[in-house]
């Protein structure tokens, strides 16, 4: 099974939206084949709260463009790590150093990363870690 052209539809505008507020190292795995609660993750770091925060925000405001609200939202108030569920989708906005200490990408190595256009991920650094094992 793979993730719905929805969930692709959105995941792709929230990777968009992060893009366009500077947030690095984004990557979309396809989560359909091991999870049954959600299709896709999207996960993407800043080097600050404020950053975090910002991303945040624009991803809420192009997805409700979209007609998408938020089941839940976790993280907010401190902006360390804002988990975004929009039940097709599953959004993680990380500061850089709680994204290098969980390091989420290793937990879903082995599910197939969504191509994202390459105005979205153009000029994005690797973080402070390196590479997260996210394709570009």
């Amino acid at each position: 099974m793979t993730a719905t052209d929805r969930a692709r539809e959105l995941a792709i505008a929230a990777a968009q939206a992060a893009s366009d507020k500077l947030a690095d190292d984004i990557v979309v795995y396809d989560v359909s084949d091991v999870f049954v609660i959600t299709d896709v993750f999207v996960l993407a770091s800043a080097p600050n709260d404020r950053q975090v925060r910002a991303i945040v925000d624009a991803i809420e405001e192009r997805l409700l463009e979209l007609g998408a609200k938020p089941a839940r939202r976790e993280g907010q108030r401190e902006g360390r790590w804002v988990l975004l569920d929009y039940v097709d989708i599953v959004v993680h906005v990380q500061h850089a150093e709680e994204r290098t200490y969980y390091a989420l990408e290793r937990l879903w190595k082995d599910c197939p990363i969504i191509p994202l256009p390459d105005a979205i991920t153009s000029g994005r650094s690797a973080g402070p870690a390196g590479d997260f094992g996210g394709a570009r």
